[in-house]
This record gives C-alpha cells, structure tokens and sequence, in this order.
C-alpha cells in the first residue's frame, strides 16, 4: 500500500445518489489502474453530496485491489456538483487529479489521450467536440442543442477557443487542483467553467482533447432548471471576472509537484 505522499493519481467523483451506478464504476477505474503498470498508485475519493440512498455505504464497502485507495467523503446536505468537487479536490493527494463523472460516461482509459499533454503548467479538458467520432452513444439532440449554445456564450463571455467545458473528464496538476479548491465558489454544474476561467487567469494553458464518451440515461443534469441556473452562473462568472476580478493562486510561487 502506498503512502499518501506516493499517490501519482487522485480520481475525484462527485456522486449524488448513485448507490446503482458506482460498484461497476469503482471496479472499472480499480481495474484500470491495477492494470496499468506505467501510471503508478492511484487513489479514489468519491464526495457523497448529501445522497438520500446508499451512495456513501457503497463506496465505503468497496474493496480495491493492488495499491489503489479508496477515500470517501460526504455532505450532509445535497450542495451541488460544484461543491463536490470543490471538496474532492481539497482533499485529493495525488501529483495528478482526474476529474471523473460517476456515471463514466468518458470511460477511464480516456486517460491515456489526456496524458500527453500533462504538466505542471497545463490543465487538460476532455472534449466531445474536437472528434465527435469518438462519440459512441451521442446524447439527445436537446441537450445537444442545450450544450452548444451554452458553450458559445462561454466562449463569446470566458472562455474563447474552447469548444466544450462541460464534459465531466479533465485532468489537473494536483497542487493546481488543490488551489482551485480553495477559491472555487460556484456550486452548481457551471463550475467548470469558473474552474478554467481561474486556470486561465493564473496563466496556466488548457488543452482541449477529443476522448470517446456515450451519453448515460439517468443524468443528473435537469434540462429546465438546472441551464437556467448555469446560465445565471456564467453570468456571475463573467461579472466576477470583469468587475471585480478572479482570484489570485493562493499557493503562487510554490514548487509543483508535478
């Protein structure tokens, strides 16, 4: 068992009632890593945001194989996906913090694709517009449609040049990671966006990678009330950024390590 200190990956999971979903996710990123003899130990924190079923009971049950640690961590009260990560990420020890969805709508070894481009001066965001055929199961067209015009407003706003900051698959310096969880405000699903707008202003490069991704039943994402709030998000974003200005990196001038 590795220590702590020793953790080259963390996997952050966000998970709101999904006792169903994540044995068979938990075994497929357990699996990947054990197989994987180039990436070295990896640990897995899954952020139980205030779930009303078995969420946190299951992924506590769980029993990785090899070198792989398995931390679970819970809210008492459901505060949105943003706050899950935002705890996921504070507590990650990992040189290198994946961000995944429970539902593994980017399978895991999308990670591959995402390495090259890795450093400690780079954030690496999975896509699903650079290569759309990659994409296996497309998702239906309204919330193709929801997405694309949500991007735009990103791009015309924040964010030019990026083409999709929503997919749930992006891959981080660990102590940039860290930092962001120490200034991120925003709890809903347009925490993405302030998570790359902050990186950008910090001047560090994102990287968009085509990976392959199918769209999953079940999303948590409400086409109604929840583009409505991430359209109220951005605009907090925007304003932020603009009016009163983005956070400065708390641990500047601190050696990566990555």
């Amino acid at each position: 068992m590795p220590r702590p200190d020793q953790c080259a990956f963390s996997v952050v999971i966000p998970a709101f009632n999904e006792a169903d979903r994540l044995p068979k996710t938990l075994e497929l990123i357990d699996r990947f890593f054990s197989d994987a003899n180039d990436l070295g130990p990896a640990e897995i924190v899954i952020v139980d945001d205030g779930s009303i079923d078995r969420t946190s009971e299951v992924a506590a049950n769980f029993q990785a194989s090899g070198d792989t640690i398995v931390r679970v961590f819970r809210h008492q009260h459901n505060q949105g996906k943003g706050a899950a990560v935002r705890t996921g990420f504070g507590h990650s020890r990992g040189q290198r913090v994946l961000l995944s969805d429970a539902d593994l709508a980017a399978p895991i070894a999308g990670l591959y694709r995402l390495l090259p481009e890795s450093c400690n001066s780079t954030v690496v965001i999975g896509s699903r517009a650079i290569d759309r055929t990659l994409l296996f199961n497309p998702q239906p067209f309204y919330r193709d449609l929801m997405g694309r015009t949500f991007n735009l407003m990103v791009r015309a706003l924040l964010l030019p040049g990026i083409f999709d900051t929503q997919c749930g698959f992006k891959l981080f310096p660990g102590r940039t990671a860290r930092s962001l969880a120490m200034v991120q405000r925003t709890n809903g699903f347009a925490y993405d966006v302030e998570l790359l707008a902050v990186s950008l202003f910090w001047d560090l490069d994102i990287v968009e990678v085509g990976v392959p991704w199918g769209h999953v039943e079940a999303s948590r994402v409400l086409p109604g009330r929840h583009s409505a709030q991430m359209f109220r998000d951005l605009l907090k974003i925007t304003l932020r950024r603009w009016v009163r200005g983005l956070p400065k990196n708390p641990q500047e001038g601190i050696a990566a390590d990555v």
